[in-house]
C-alpha cells in the first residue's frame, strides 16, 4: 500500500475509486482481500483526516457518478466520521478522560507480557498478528479489521481497550482522536452502555476470503463497564465576523486551504502549524509524523503557487506571533490540548459542514444518517 503525501495524489485516488470501484463498494466493502488488493475500498481516510480532501468533495464527485440510493453506504460511510467528531465536540471530556486513563494503565502494563506479544505480533493468533505487523509497516488497516483487531485485543487477549486505541493513534496515518477513541469505546461495549462487538472465527474467515488459520478467540465475552456517563455540553459554534486582514493558523486537519469555507477571505499570512511528539499525549510512530509533515509541506508549496504568504512553524511558536490572529478549528485533540493547557485564546473559524452535521451529533449514529439527506442538500 502506497500513500502519497499530496493533494493531486488524493485527489487521483478519489477520482480512480469513484470511476473504477464505487459501483461494487456496498457488496465488497467489507472484505480484506489483504494489504495488496484494496480496491473494494477508497483509501482515502488518511487524506480525510488531515483535510487534503473533504468530505464535501468526495460525497459531491460521488453523486456525480451515482445516485444518492446508489451511493447511500458509501455516503454514510464518509459521513461516520463528521458523526464522530460531532459527538466527541459535544462531550469534550471522553477525550481528556481517556488520556487520564491511559496514563494511569500505561505504567501498569509495560512490562506485561501479554501486552508485549501483542504488540510485537506474538500471539498465538495468527490473524492478529499478521494485522500487527500490517499496521507497522502501512500504518493503514481496513475498517473492518479495526473491529476484529479491537475486539481481540479486548476480549481474548484480556488487555485495556485504552491501550489499544493508543497503539492506532500511535500507528495509524488517519489516526483520528474522535473515531479512534470512540470506535474503541464502542467495541469495548462503553460508548454504548451494554453493547459491545465480539469477532467471531466464521466472520473472519469469511470476510478475508479464508486467508488465516488459528483463529480461536473468545466469542462470549460481556462487554466492558464504564460508570461514567456524560452529558451534552452546549457550545457556540458559530463564526468570529472580522475576520480580514488577520494572521490565520491552519493545524493538521485542514491542510486544504483552498477549498475551505474561507478561501476568499483576504488573510494577513497564514500558519501552518506542526505538532511534534514532545507536545503530544500519545507519541506518534516517525512515520506517522513524517506523513503529516510532507502534507503541511504540500499545502505550503500549493499557497505559495498562489501568491499566498505562508511559513510553517511549531505549535510551540504561536506565543510569539504576537499581531491578531484567528485559527481554522483544530478539533478536540492534541492540538486544541496544547492550546488549553497553555492558556492560549484564539478565535476559530469553523466549517459550515460541522456548523450544521453537528447539531444531529446528540444521539447514536442511526439518528444522525436520518438527516444525511438534509445534510448534503447544504452543499450547494
Amino acid at each position: 500500500m502506497n500513500f502519497e503525501a499530496s493533494r493531486a495524489k488524493a485527489i487521483e485516488k478519489l477520482n480512480n475509486f469513484i470511476e473504477n470501484n464505487l459501483s461494487d463498494y456496498s457488496k465488497l466493502r467489507n472484505f480484506d482481500f489483504g494489504p495488496e488488493n484494496r480496491s473494494n475500498i477508497s483509501c482515502l481516510s488518511p487524506y480525510i483526516t488531515h483535510g487534503i480532501i473533504n468530505e464535501k468533495e468526495v460525497i459531491e464527485k460521488s453523486l456525480n457518478k451515482f445516485s444518492f440510493s446508489k451511493n447511500e453506504k458509501f455516503i454514510q460511510e464518509v459521513l461516520w466520521r463528521t458523526y464522530w467528531k460531532g459527538w466527541l465536540e459535544l462531550r469534550p471530556d471522553v477525550w481528556s478522560d481517556y488520556l487520564i486513563e491511559l496514563n494511569n494503565i500505561k505504567d501498569k502494563f509495560k512490562n506485561n507480557q501479554n501486552y508485549l506479544s501483542a504488540i510485537e505480533g506474538k500471539t498465538n493468533i495468527e490473524c492478529f498478528n499478521v494485522w500487527i505487523n500490517e499496521l507497522k509497516e502501512n500504518n493503514y488497516l481496513h475498517n473492518h479489521t479495526r473491529m476484529w483487531f479491537a475486539s481481540i485485543w479486548i476480549f481474548t487477549l484480556d488487555l485495556p481497550w485504552q491501550l489499544g486505541a493508543e497503539f492506532f493513534m500511535q500507528h495509524l496515518y488517519d489516526g483520528d482522536a474522535a473515531s479512534n477513541t470512540l470506535g474503541w469505546r464502542w467495541v469495548a461495549g462503553v460508548q454504548t452502555q451494554g453493547k459491545h462487538y465480539l469477532a467471531s472465527e466464521w466472520n473472519i474467515k469469511k470476510f478475508t476470503n479464508n486467508r488465516f488459520n488459528n483463529i480461536k478467540l473468545v466469542e462470549n465475552a460481556p462487554p466492558k463497564v464504564s460508570e461514567k456517563t456524560y452529558s451534552i455540553i452546549k457550545q457556540d459554534f458559530a463564526n468570529s465576523q472580522n475576520i480580514e486582514n488577520k494572521n490565520l493558523l491552519i493545524f493538521e486537519n485542514n491542510l486544504s486551504f483552498e477549498t475551505t469555507d474561507f478561501q476568499n477571505n483576504k488573510f494577513k499570512k497564514i500558519y501552518l502549524i506542526s505538532n511534534k511528539n514532545e507536545n503530544r499525549s500519545i507519541k506518534l510512530d516517525k512515520k506517522v509524523l513524517k506523513f503529516k509533515s510532507l502534507l503541511i509541506s504540500d499545502q505550503e508549496q500549493r499557497l505559495k503557487n498562489n501568491s499566498i504568504d505562508c511559513e510553517i512553524v511549531d505549535i510551540s511558536e504561536i506565543q510569539n506571533i504576537n499581531e491578531s490572529i484567528i485559527a481554522l478549528y483544530p478539533s478536540v485533540g492534541e492540538n486544541l490540548d496544547y492550546l488549553n493547557s497553555n492558556n492560549i485564546k484564539l478565535n476559530f473559524l469553523y466549517r459550515k459542514l460541522d456548523q450544521y452535521s453537528w447539531q444531529y451529533c446528540n444521539k447514536g449514529f442511526f439518528n444522525f444518517k436520518n438527516y444525511i439527506p438534509k445534510i448534503i442538500s447544504t452543499f450547494n
